[in-house]
């Protein structure tokens, strides 16, 4: 069921993010873009919308759809909503909000980008590099996997959020120019965040004004994603 919204209605923002390890900043930046205006849909919060008939995932990619602005944390946590075999529920959620053109905000913890910097410098310049360095180590097997995130763990759980960083600066566009949505903020602290979150969000009239005049057009956006993602 899509939601209406009205002219009278408050901008929804959805917060896309793992939970554990940040509970104090999703309870600070919900009361912080609730005080701003906005309809804040955290499902940390309890305030994304569940459909009893559909999925967990599924509303959570509903509300996705459904929300005006899209701000994502991606931490060293990939988080534990992760269907076997699957890629974890918040990876979904911004792929999501990328293959709909929304305007979307993304927050990055420091340590994402310095661990893709590593695996750059070991000539893994995407996933399957990844893996296939991995393999050569004898890593490759769910179990070494498993065993490799719990020694890991205090820094990164999973290096799939590397993969959420890479898709977040629009990695798969091969021209520059086409890269719109890219930018990717790194923070280290929840100050840090907040920061963000002030700048982007704190003005909430200049944000209602954007949103009319470069989202309104549901379907001038869709065809402008289609068009870039067919080159």
């Amino acid at each position: 069921m899509k939601k209406v919204h009205t002219s009278h209605s408050r901008l929804s923002i959805m917060v896309s993010s793992t939970v554990y390890g940040v509970e104090d900043l999703l309870e600070q930046i919900y009361a912080m873009l609730s005080g701003f205006g906005y309809e804040v849909w955290c499902s940390h919060k309890g305030t994304v919308t569940v459909y009893p008939h559909r999925t967990a995932l599924d509303s959570c990619l509903d509300a996705v759809r459904d929300c005006n602005l899209f701000l994502c944390i991606i931490t060293p946590q990939y988080g534990s909503g992760v269907l076997p075999d699957g890629l974890g529920f918040t990876h979904q959620e911004l792929l999501k909000a990328i293959e709909l053109g929304k305007p979307r905000w993304i927050l990055a913890h420091y340590h994402v980008p310095f661990a893709r910097s590593l695996f750059m410098k070991l000539g893994c310049k995407n996933a399957g590099e990844r893996e296939a360095m991995l393999a050569k180590l004898g890593l490759d097997t769910k179990e070494e996997k498993k065993k490799l995130r719990q020694r890991e763990q205090a820094i990164i759980d999973d290096f799939r959020v590397i993969d959420m960083y890479d898709a977040a600066i629009r990695r798969d566009l091969k021209t520059y120019q086409d890269r719109t949505g890219n930018w990717v903020q790194k923070f280290s602290s929840n100050d840090d965040a907040k920061l963000f979150a002030t700048a982007q969000f704190g003005r909430y009239g200049d944000v209602e004004n954007f949103i009319r005049n470069h989202f309104s057009n549901a379907d001038a956006i869709r065809r402008e994603v289609e068009r870039r993602d067919s080159k």
